[in-house]
């Protein structure tokens, strides 16, 4: 039943991504205004000495609407109209009305103002505001304010007064207003952006988390770092399925450093800086007009995608590898394909967001990334491809599992592959556990956060909203914090997702040759890898269900050689059987057990006396001497694919002399020069 716990947690998944934002959006969004005296010097000695801020000019508060109504004081003190100073106290310092009701002045009433002031208005250089265009007003002839805007039932107080509700959801405050030409939004309002370096958590916490990340981050960049350079070594040695292994390195690699180079950095990229003279605070960068964070984000973003489907990638060749049998040839001529999927689809998707300008800037680490006040973004750009790939890796992952471990349950190996078998099933799964336990809980903490994401806005917008001027939320029911563990938790998960490559080549073998390479010496046979000979040298399943009992094992060997064209059928050979011994060669002859081998490279031995690689029918039976490339039968030979035959090189005998009769042996010219004329003959 691991089949139905797994479904059971992608329903969950599933459910966790849309039900929270089909609840969200379905909530009503309220402000609430209070009641509040009037300060304003010109409104003084009204009918009314109450009003509500945000006014209907949208003015934060009073002192912002006392700045507006200089220009007309000359005007109002020369009295050129007796309705003007009632029509701006109208606009600027509205009658707080009781039950939702908002009074305007007159049309009638703007009309006279602005016939009776307009010459003066051009005296002193100032122009009737689009704002108050009388077009905007009720079609109406009466005073401000009316008889009902005055039916109050207490005087209001500083501290506490009369409520008046209205749907006006939330205000961007000045402190956070951008130029409308960068596309900046925040909570659903345009030319706004969000306070750097956060708006949820303190200065000390900051300064902790950026600590944390940083020491995180070095260390993830040294471990795959060192997986990379250990490739490097020895190219030959992480041959496929595993070679995916060292591309999800080479993808950590680039995360970490973006993630150390955020921690040096601090705010400077992802925030934008603070101009005093426009009234304008610390806000977090979005879009691409910041071309470090642009950077930041391409690299941050693509490597992660990237990572994620290279480990897909990598359960897919163990899946083909252990199901189908496919040798390390027929999995390599798949190697375009995979470097098209996994470069080309996170090379999409960032190229798409970079169009979208979902780019946002990460206070807390220093980087820029997506989805981190956008929960639009934040569902379709990170969490559905990472569970998809999640989805898919275990599938495939299960599936391998099972199928190597009925080859161990069903087929009789020998104690040593045994061993093996179990081993590399064991270091699959602790690589593909220590993998997943950390992305899982990276997307985890992701569903926190989308969420919660609108419940932490609304407290953020409760305990803000006097000290930036703007409308309250109404009728709170649910306020929260986000806790600033799950947001070290998730920076942390995404580090600690590349550590694991590092213990897939932590073995005595790395050791050795870093040894060697630090002292200036190479290596020249590197072997076969022990997980891929395992692979490689499982029996097939039809035939060691159907042969006889007593029947020994005849093994199938996968040619490693990337110089090959044979698929993964073609490239198969039979190898010898275990008890093969090697020919005793007589003693009366000892120049002959000096000889070369037959051809170069061709035979490799492992540790147990077998042979792996690519083999030749002749090189299974010991008592036939061995002969020039021409003198073999036809079935025999190898094709020649730019290459030389064994015996132009490899010292075998001459062809008028015998196994046992070698009178002298020639020169390494005269032998190549026989050879090549018995090929052209």
């Amino acid at each position: 039943d691991g089949t139905s716990c797994y479904l059971f947690i992608i329903i969950h998944l599933f459910f966790c991504l849309v039900t929270p934002a089909l609840s969200i959006h379905a909530e009503s969004v309220e402000s609430e205004f209070s009641c509040e005296p009037i300060r304003l010097r010109m409104c003084q000695d009204l009918p009314y000495n109450t009003t509500f801020m945000p006014n209907l000019l949208n003015h934060y508060d009073q002192q912002t609407a006392a700045l507006a109504m200089e220009p007309f004081h000359p005007m109002v003190n020369l009295v050129c109209s007796a309705d003007l100073r009632m029509f701006l106290c109208a606009l600027y310092a509205p009658v707080c009305t009781e039950y939702g009701r908002l009074s305007m002045p007159c049309r009638s009433i703007c009309q006279r103002a602005k016939g009776e002031c307009h010459k003066l208005m051009e005296v002193f250089g100032v122009a009737w505001p689009d704002d108050m265009e009388c077009s905007r007003f009720p079609d109406c002839n009466k005073p401000y304010p009316r008889a009902e805007d005055l039916l109050t039932s207490s005087e209001p107080t500083d501290q506490s007064s009369k409520t008046v509700q209205r749907d006006y959801g939330f205000w961007c405050p000045r402190e956070l207003k951008v130029d409308p030409d960068l596309g900046y939004t925040f909570m659903g309002k345009k030319d706004c952006s969000a306070p750097c370096p956060s708006m949820f958590f303190s200065q000390q916490e900051l300064a902790f988390t950026r600590y944390f990340i940083g020491v995180i981050s070095i260390v993830c960049l040294s471990s795959t770092l060192f997986t990379f350079l250990t490739f490097l070594i020895d190219v030959t040695r992480f041959r496929y399925p595993e070679r995916p292994i060292i591309f999800y390195a080479v993808c950590y690699v680039m995360v970490s450093l973006v993630f150390f180079l955020g921690f040096l950095l601090e705010d400077r990229v992802a925030c934008n800086a603070v101009s005093p003279s426009q009234f304008r605070a610390s806000t977090i960068t979005q879009g691409s007009h910041n071309k470090v964070c642009t950077l930041f984000f391409m690299v941050l973003y693509f490597f992660t995608m990237a990572g994620s489907v290279w480990w897909v990638i990598l359960t897919i060749t163990w899946f083909l590898a252990a199901v189908p049998k496919w040798g390390s040839e027929a999995i390599e001529k798949k190697a375009l394909l995979f470097h098209a999927v996994a470069w080309g689809l996170p090379g999409a998707l960032t190229v798409t967001l970079m169009a979208l300008n979902k780019i946002e800037g990460d206070g807390i680490s220093g980087v820029c990334f997506i989805g981190l006040y956008d929960i639009d973004a934040l569902r379709w750009f990170v969490l559905a491809p990472l569970c998809f790939n999640v989805a898919v890796g275990i599938s495939l992952l299960l599936v391998g599992i099972v199928a190597l471990n009925r080859v161990r349950m069903e087929i009789p190996l020998e104690k040593e592959n045994q061993a093996k078998l179990v081993k590399f099933m064991i270091r699959m799964g602790v690589f593909s556990v220590l993998y997943l336990i950390p992305l899982l809980t990276v997307i985890g903490c992701y569903i926190y956060e989308h969420t919660y994401r609108k419940i932490w806005e609304t407290t953020w917008m409760e305990e803000n909203c006097r000290s930036y001027h703007i409308p309250c939320p109404f009728k709170v029911e649910r306020t929260s914090k986000p806790l600033m563990v799950l947001f070290l938790i998730k920076y942390v998960m995404m580090l600690v997702v590349g550590i694991p490559s590092v213990f897939w080549v932590g073995s005595k073998k790395t050791c050795f040759e870093w040894a060697s390479f630090l002292h200036g010496r190479r290596r020249k046979d590197s072997g076969v890898n022990e997980s891929r000979q395992v692979l490689q040298e499982q029996p097939d399943f039809a035939q060691s269900l159907l042969r006889e009992p007593n029947t020994p094992v005849i093994r199938k060997s996968r040619g490693t050689s990337t110089q090959g064209t044979s698929t993964h059928a073609s490239s198969t050979h039979l190898a010898a059987l275990d008890d093969l011994e090697e020919p005793v060669r007589t003693h009366r002859h000892p120049a002959s057990s000096r000889s070369k081998p037959s051809y170069h490279g061709s035979l490799r031995r492992t540790r147990d006396n077998r042979h792996t690689g690519t083999q030749f029918p002749w090189q299974h039976a010991p008592s036939r001497p061995p002969t020039l490339y021409s003198q073999q039968p036809a079935s025999d030979r190898w094709p020649l694919e730019g290459r030389q035959p064994a015996g132009c090189f490899s010292g075998a005998t001459h062809p008028h002399h015998s196994w046992h009769h070698v009178k002298r042996r020639p020169s390494r010219r005269k032998r190549r020069h026989q050879c090549l004329k018995n090929l052209g003959s």
